[in-house]
């Protein structure tokens, strides 16, 4: 039993169905039959791409980690009740 993606002509809905048997797949939004099935790619998981991400992942947390500290002193210099 396959899970295809398809895109609804009538509502324009983009949605994966998990086909079952010889009964048409239908739109979950307007009911249509009027689907385009999409080309589905295939993810590619390894260590180097999951490694790269984790890289990525931990700059930018870094990035708005500084970011929200500046925005903070930024603030308390400007908001001193004193």
């Amino acid at each position: 039993m396959p899970i295809y993606e398809y895109n609804c002509e009538d509502c324009g809905e983009a949605f994966e169905l998990l086909i079952r048997g010889e009964e048409p797949p239908t739109c979950p939004s307007c009911d249509s039959e009027r689907l385009e099935k999409l080309l589905s790619l295939p993810r590619i998981h390894s260590e180097g791409r999951k490694q790269r991400s984790l890289t990525a992942a931990k700059k930018r947390d870094a990035a708005l980690g500084s970011e929200r500290v500046r925005a903070q002193r930024e603030y308390e210099l400007n908001h001193d009740d004193h």
